[in-house]
């Protein structure tokens, strides 16, 4: 009996490609949520390329004049044991992240009521035996997963695992499945020093700023905005993510952010401090960039960083500072933060703010303690022979040296006790190897900058029309990495045939 999958489509093209690869090399029959703009829609009702069953694009099954059913929705809870308000409150559209619109109550609870009811009917039309995605960035996406997951529905996440170029195929964002606790093995254990130079293979943050680089380029930004000036703007009238967004309101926006980024890139300039004591004991909290998905989705409870400082430096030994450091992406990427957001992390007695360019593997060696909301540094940590601690679920918690929060309250005894862990190199080596084997070669980010620079002028404009003979081009000349990624996902659709996951 053929296999039944749905995918969730957007921007991406990812997905679409794994969709056009598994078509071939695969018995099954696919469907598609399609989360897109107006003017690539035409290519998706049309292309010819992928034998979809049926599609639903979610922005057409959205009535802004429908009235919202908080009962339906507290049964909805119940059933899906889904907190609404949860992501409600932290999507980025829907807070304070938006300057451009500002929803009230009554149109929030209608979307997520016509979107529940929308996902309900989805699934119990097709009843997939899987859903593929790539990491659920946004609050419309996420719903669809964890109502995905609420019914058993196998899921197939392509995660990034932030070390090296190594992807793995997952339920849950970051964590293998079936791994709640580890044991290390001793044998043929690698050093401090080998796992050390693995880390600094490929780091992170280097990657992304080198792929904000790249992506930014002014001709690209120059086409995008001609584009965008000479096209028609309707996504005013049915999607959501583009209330208020006319092109005058963008284009003040635009203009009024770049003289903010170059007076808030003064401000950090000037007043982040450039060094530090290495003789100081303190604790090292990295900024997360925002708005992102590992504050919004991944530690919903914990998104305001200026209060979880506060709450850390009111739990830290007398003996000890608290050193902030702001995200090197986050001016590239979103632009730098509101110039009172860094006054008030400066006005905490016992903390240092620092500036984004300092280096964060001197941080961790000359810390005690890496705190961090849901980022690799407290990963990253382990390798320095630094202890950590986390507020989010993340799959490297299963380290004994990384220590969970789940409360605010527990902070002072966790602090005090974390500090007193040490890291086994035995145990680090076991989880990088886990890693190494359940992961395979390839470059997420690499891939995404080839398909935004072939259809979406380098990533600034995602609005755009899709000739299919374009896409079956990109589609031929990446024809061996994406056969390769699509037979990864063949691969864990055969693991769960065979029951073991």
């Amino acid at each position: 009996m053929k296999k039944k999958i749905i995918f969730w489509l957007n921007a991406g093209i990812t997905q679409f490609a794994i969709a056009y690869y598994l078509q071939k090399n695969f018995d099954c029959d696919l469907y598609a949520v399609i989360d897109i703009t107006n003017r690539p829609k035409p290519f998706f009702q049309n292309q010819q390329l992928v034998n979809f069953k049926k599609i639903w694009f979610l922005h057409d099954n959205i009535n802004f004049d429908k009235a919202p059913n908080l009962e339906y929705l507290k049964n909805f809870e119940i059933r899906n044991d889904i907190k609404l308000w949860t992501l409600l409150l932290n999507d980025r559209i829907f807070n304070q992240y938006n300057e451009i619109y500002h929803f009230n109550e009554k149109e929030m609870l209608s979307i997520i009521t016509q979107e529940c009811d929308l996902f309900e009917d989805i699934l119990d039309h097709v009843q997939p035996d899987f859903f593929i995605t790539e990491e659920t960035a946004l609050r419309h996406h996420h719903l669809f997963y964890l109502l995905c997951r609420s019914r058993k529905i196998q899921t197939l996440m392509l995660n990034h695992a932030n070390f090296q170029s190594f992807c793995y195929i997952s339920q849950e964002r970051h964590k293998f499945d079936n791994l709640d606790s580890f044991q290390g093995d001793s044998k043929n254990s690698r050093s401090f020093s080998d796992l050390k130079k693995l880390l600094k293979e490929k780091p992170l943050v280097k990657h992304l700023l080198e792929f904000n680089e790249t992506q930014r380029s002014s001709k690209d930004k120059i086409n995008a905005g001609l584009e965008f000036l000479s096209s028609p703007n309707t996504n005013l009238e049915n999607n959501y993510y583009y209330f208020g967004r006319n092109k005058f309101k963008v284009l003040n926006y635009e203009i009024s952010e770049i003289l903010k980024k170059r007076s808030r890139q003064k401000f950090i300039d000037e007043n982040l401090l450039k060094t530090f004591d290495t003789d100081e004991k303190f604790i090292f909290f990295p900024l997360h960039q925002e708005p992102e998905r590992s504050l919004l989705i991944a530690a919903p409870y914990f998104t305001n960083q200026i209060e979880i400082i506060r709450f850390i430096a009111k739990s830290i030994p007398i003996d000890y500072k608290l050193y902030v450091k702001e995200h090197p992406t986050q001016g590239p990427v979103r632009g730098w933060r509101d110039i009172e957001f860094y006054k008030n992390i400066m006005s905490i007695p016992n903390v240092r703010l620092l500036h984004p360019s300092l280096d964060s593997e001197k941080l961790i060696q000359s810390s005690s303690l890496v705190i961090s909301i849901g980022g690799t540094t407290s990963f990253e940590a382990a390798f320095y022979e630094k202890p950590s601690m986390v507020f989010a679920d993340l799959g490297y918690n299963v380290l004994s040296s990384v220590t969970k929060i789940n409360s605010i309250t527990e902070l002072p005894t966790l602090i005090l006790s974390s500090l007193k862990n040490s890291v086994s190199a035995v145990e680090l080596d076991s989880y990088v190897r886990l890693l190494e084997n359940n992961s395979f070669s390839y470059d997420y980010l690499e891939f995404e900058l080839l398909y935004h620079k072939e259809f979406y002028h380098g990533g600034n404009l995602v609005d755009v029309e899709i000739p299919e003979e374009k896409m079956v081009s990109f589609l031929t000349k990446h024809k061996e990495k994406l056969e390769f990624l699509t037979s990864q996902y063949i691969k864990k659709i055969e693991l769960f045939d065979k029951q073991e996951i």
